[in-house]
């Protein structure tokens, strides 16, 4: 079913006040997720943190089952984490690693990730080698398949990065990873929310993602899901109470599923509320978000391509709602800065964010725009046409 835009929009109190193509930095909220994490807010304020926390025990487990139906999976494969950055981490740094293992990773791959491997290079001198791609930008799958050795450790890959549109072949890459038994970690912190993910038919063992983005959540949360298979073999980088139980003076269990990765003090309002922002979602349905996403991104790069001096930079067989470009003879912090005085938001994307990247195709700061299916029309309009009198 399309989705209703009038409904969206109303129930999305920010539309009234900018134009917001900034949705891949943080999406604007709807009113039920607002008022989620408000109210828990208030109820905390009222009665107490802890007492919060028990009167609402069952609208806090929620966010397990929301987000297991998200990602068709199982509750207990599911851990909430405070942002997709340390729900990634939580994973990649308990993988036991040694000397001689190879990490491969896509030429998108984001900044923190990849400062991830260098590290993980020093520590344990593992090699970390970037995967080609193909001449339309996404990771090449043949490629991938002709550097599988018994020493590759973990493919790990973004399946939407930062700064160029395209969408990563993230199935095609888990069967390769099935077929080799080896490791499989997945960043989706710009899919999940914006397009169906589902971790059965992807093949990954590990996801990260966030709240803050294509999910309309609050900041300050993410979860992160691990196969039930490979939870055993994962020892988080560090424990707590919560995550294991003392259980003799010189003893302790580590918990036997995803909840091992978390700790035992969280964002309790912020859990609320995105739980109720996966359910606003999925009561969309993701692929009707996807195509209302999709159809809006094809306008906007197709009206920006018209005006003289600018360029798109997207590239990707497959592309999402992630649109960048340039304008001739204007930066595009200056380009972020004058519109912004117009009360719309769009951000930039840098070198130093995905660098393999970047330097490959010689771009060193690009605008990003980014569309949510809350977004209509007539605002793809009105910034074409401020691009048009910033191009002059």
């Amino acid at each position: 079913m399309p989705i209703d835009i009038a409904r969206a929009r109303a129930e999305t109190p920010g539309t009234a006040n900018v134009l917001h193509f900034n949705n891949a930095g943080s999406s604007l909220m709807p009113q039920p997720v607002l008022d989620a994490t408000v109210n828990y807010l208030n109820l905390e304020a009222q009665i107490g943190g802890y007492e919060a926390a028990d009167r609402q025990e069952a609208q806090i487990e929620r966010f397990y089952a929301a987000a297991a139906e998200l990602l068709n999976c199982d509750p207990d494969e599911i851990a909430f984490i405070e942002n997709a950055t340390r729900a990634w981490d939580m994973a990649f740094y308990a993988i036991p690693f040694q000397l001689g293992d190879r990490i491969l990773t896509a030429r998108a791959e984001y900044a923190s990730n990849v400062i991830a491997f260098l590290q993980m290079a020093e520590q344990r001198g593992v090699s970390v080698e970037v995967i080609p791609s193909e001449e339309t930008g996404e990771l090449s799958v043949s490629a991938l398949r002709d550097m599988m050795d018994d020493h590759v450790k973990l493919i790990a890959m973004t399946h939407v990065p930062t700064n160029g549109g395209l969408v990563n072949p993230a199935a095609e890459v888990g069967q390769v990873a099935q077929e080799a038994g080896v490791l499989y970690l997945l960043d989706a912190c710009q899919s999940v929310g914006q397009m169906p993910v589902d971790v059965q038919a992807i093949g990954c063992d590990m996801l990260s993602t966030t709240g803050r983005k294509y999910l309309r959540g609050p900041r300050g949360t993410g979860f992160l899901y691990v196969r039930r298979e490979v939870i055993p073999v994962l020892e988080p980088p560090m424990l707590d109470l919560h995550a294991a139980q003392w259980t003799a003076p010189d003893q302790f269990i580590t918990r036997d599923d995803a909840r091992r990765f978390e700790n035992w003090e969280t964002n309790y309002a912020g859990k609320v509320g995105l739980a109720t922002a996966i359910e606003y979602a999925t009561s969309w349905g993701l692929d009707a978000i996807y195509a209302r996403v999709q159809g809006l991104a094809d306008s906007l790069r197709a009206c920006l391509r018209e005006i003289p001096g600018v360029t798109v930079t997207d590239i990707g067989t497959e592309q999402c709602g992630i649109v960048t470009f340039m304008v001739e003879g204007h930066p595009a912090n200056e380009i972020q800065h004058t519109l912004a005085r117009q009360a719309i938001n769009v951000t930039t994307s840098s070198t130093s964010s995905t660098r393999f990247d970047m330097e490959a195709r010689g771009l060193a700061l690009i605008v990003r725009a980014s569309v949510h299916y809350y977004n209509d029309e007539a605002e793809v309009e009105r910034f074409c046409a401020a691009i048009r009198e910033i191009a002059g």
